[in-house]
């Protein structure tokens, strides 16, 4: 019986490396992920780091490693490089799943669309936790558009600056926001560091 062979794309990502450290690298991870969902608008540095399929950024990747397993499904846009997908199926078995509606996590890497918010996973009533959380990649989390926020862990306003973000994004955040508690939890992502807005968090005119 002939050994079966590996797709090259799945092989080699295969053997790029997950976290050097998974356990403490993932806590660390996390944690700075709960601050930044606590503190929106906070830029968070990455504290742990681990093998970067092409494709994804160091922060993408870091957060799939830590919040994607086997009971979360993740959807990617269909061009993103078989690389990607063979490394969160190595390291975090999670789903891969083609209907953005269906997804836990949906990941946007860097020159790829973002889907409507709308589009995503809102939750229930009784269960607005079934909602999806986007990991979207910008060009800058230091400079270009302001955005001031206010709302839950912000004690008055906080200023972030976002290069990258799609057309129309202040008008569908507002609309999500209207829609608490459903509606999505944002991760932006960009290099080495990211910062989420919360569904909680309101854009100033």
């Amino acid at each position: 019986m002939q050994p079966l062979q590996p797709t090259t794309a799945a092989a080699s990502a295969s053997l790029l490396p997950g976290f050097g450290n998974p356990v403490e690298d993932a806590q660390q991870v996390f944690r700075a992920t709960l601050d930044a969902m606590a503190r929106p608008g906070t830029v968070q540095p990455l504290p742990a780091t681990s093998g970067v399929p092409e494709g994804l950024s160091p922060a993408q990747a870091a957060l799939l490693l830590t919040l994607a397993d086997a009971d979360t499904p993740v959807w990617l846009p269909a061009g993103v490089p078989a690389a990607v997908r063979a490394f969160l199926r190595f390291h975090c078995g999670c789903p891969l799943v083609d209907e953005v509606g269906a997804a836990t996590f949906v990941c946007v890497p860097a020159g790829h669309a973002q889907p409507p918010l709308a589009a995503c996973a809102q939750g229930e009533p009784a269960y607005p936790d079934r909602s999806a959380t986007l990991i979207v990649e910008v060009a800058s989390l230091a400079d270009g558009e302001t955005l001031t926020l206010h709302g839950s862990g912000i004690e008055t306003t906080q200023a972030l600056r976002v290069t990258g973000l799609p057309g129309g994004f202040r008008a569908s955040w507002r609309a999500n926001h209207a829609a608490f508690p459903l509606g999505v939890d944002l991760l932006l992502t960009s290099g080495d560091q990211f910062c989420a807005l919360a569904r909680t968090t309101q854009l100033e005119d």
